[in-house]
């Protein structure tokens, strides 16, 4: 591997930060509808039965993928030299094939934990099959970001696995005999179709593997190193669902429906601190092998505000307008606005853990690993306390939710802060993602949504969320952006960027 110019660095993290708000915006687009039709045609009971087999086969999938979503980066970046790049590739494939399928058959026979409520049909049962699908997508997608082809992840991720679940979920939904597992379908046929995207793109850029054969004892050695990593993607997944788990212990199946819908809405933002990771891993592998911390630092500080910069203009155009954003589902999910608040400041306070993590499974895994058991420990109990509280003092659902989105949100504000605070000890540079114009922006946008809330719901979506955007972006560009953030959206840097090849 040839060495590199010191702002090549920052130059594929600029495009791929670039293809993946692209990807944002097409992803927003597309989701808008799903929740539009989960909400309106099969109400908050189906979509809380859903939620909860979905809380299952995405943490078991994402288990199964080994950690290569961000392992893999660094299998292929030591292997280089002596392996085939496909050949490492499809060791992780045949690996997450193998657990996803013994995951898949053990759940079909058992599937009590997908539905505990006891309320499925045999057609609900097959979602088992997303488990092997969604495993070898996280590979897939993650063996493409090494090359730094971050459109393929946009492609499958943005368009056609949103898309799909938006048309299918309303096309099931008028078949009979398929209505009433509609969701459950839907779902299975976009995480194929995502699949299939990866695919076409991978067998391009690999191709078939050479002189690939199994090793027995390699793939062990693989396992027990991917376990600290398989864990701690799983457990920093679970942070977004364990609330979901426990709010249905305490609350009717409708409203975790109606907290479903307030964390899709709330997830939207988080896309796009999850959207760094693909070009974060390559470029954080090679400083790595050079012991460039001082570069590693001056990244994670630069995309880190990125990601918070971005988040908050989002989280502010979401949450001001909360209720008639929640009233585009259904009158009755207008409840979950509280929870949507929080959920929306959880996601803008984790953005420095995600960062941070991103180095830190690299170089700590197992303390990481540790810290990330602690967070969602943390969450669980602050979740079952605060839901606690609510019924003793005799509130209502909303609140029980709003309570789960609070714990979230505590939760993650201390991974961030524990995980920022490691990474600036090991790398010897402290690791800040704040940056005072981030609070300067807020008032004005705030005020700007508050008038925009007098007008009608239609004129308060449509003029008040871009009046939000614009006044929030115009101050962060103004007052919070120097010559290298502006890199984020300057196209005429891409022909310098590198390519793996």
């Amino acid at each position: 591997m040839t060495a590199e110019k010191p702002d090549e660095d920052l130059s594929a993290l600029a495009k791929g930060g670039r293809q993946n708000f692209f990807g944002f915006i097409l992803r927003l687009v597309a989701r808008l509808p799903f929740l539009f039709i989960a909400g309106r045609l099969y109400g908050p009971d189906a979509l809380g039965r859903f939620a909860s087999a979905l809380v299952v086969v995405e943490l078991v999938a994402l288990v199964c993928a080994m950690g290569e979503k961000r392992g893999l980066a660094q299998r292929l970046s030591d292997g280089e030299e002596s392996s085939h790049p496909a050949n490492l590739v499809y060791d992780g494939m045949f690996l997450a094939l193998l657990f996803s399928s013994l995951a898949a058959l053990f759940f079909w026979f058992v599937p009590a934990p997908l539905f505990p409520s006891g309320e499925f049909t045999e057609l609900d049962r097959f979602i088992v099959l997303a488990i092997p699908g969604y495993a070898l997508t996280e590979i897939v997608l993650a063996a493409q970001a090494y090359r730094y082809d971050i459109a393929t992840t946009v492609r499958a991720r943005a368009v056609v696995e949103p898309w799909t679940i938006s048309i299918m979920a309303g096309v099931f939904f008028f078949i009979p005999g398929i209505s009433d597992s509609g969701l459950a379908m839907a779902y299975l046929a976009s995480i194929y179709a995502g699949l299939a995207t990866g695919l076409w793109s991978f067998f391009r850029s690999y191709g078939p593997p050479k002189a690939w054969r199994l090793h027995p004892v390699y793939m062990g050695k693989m396992t027990v190193r991917a376990l600290p990593l398989a864990t701690a993607d799983a457990i920093e997944w679970g942070t977004r669902r364990v609330d979901i788990f426990i709010l249905g212990l305490f609350a009717a199946p409708a409203a975790v429906g109606v907290y479903y819908i307030a964390q899709q809405v709330a997830s939207l933002p988080q896309k796009l601190k999850t959207s760094f990771e693909p070009i974060l891993g390559p470029v954080i592998t090679k400083n790595l092998k050079t012991k460039n911390y001082e570069a590693i630092a001056k990244q994670i500080c630069q995309v880190g505000f990125w990601i918070v910069a971005m988040q908050a203009g989002i989280a502010l155009a979401l949450g001001v307008p909360g209720e008639a954003v929640m009233g585009l589902v259904g009158p009755e999910f207008v409840g979950g606005t509280g929870a949507l608040a929080f959920l929306l400041i959880a996601e803008v306070v984790a953005a420095t853990a995600v960062v941070s993590e991103a180095v830190l499974v690299y170089v700590a895994r197992v303390r990481n690993l540790w810290i990330s058991i602690g967070t969602i420990a943390l969450q669980a109990v602050l979740t079952v306390v605060l839901i606690e509280a609510m019924v003793r003092g005799g509130y209502g659902e909303p609140y029980k939710a709003a309570a789960a989105a609070i714990a979230l949100m505590l939760a993650l504000g201390t991974a961030s802060l524990v995980k920022a605070l490691m990474l600036s000890k090991f790398l010897g540079h402290t690791i800040n993602t704040f940056r005072w114009p981030l609070v300067w922006a807020v008032p004005p946008a705030v005020l700007v949504g508050w008038l925009a809330t007098r007008l009608p719901e239609w004129a308060e979506l449509i003029l008040g969320v871009p009046a939000i955007l614009a006044v929030y972006g115009y101050i962060i560009w103004t007052r919070g952006f120097g010559p290298e953030d502006r890199v984020l959206f300057r196209r005429n840097l891409d022909n310098d960027e590198p390519t793996r090849k």
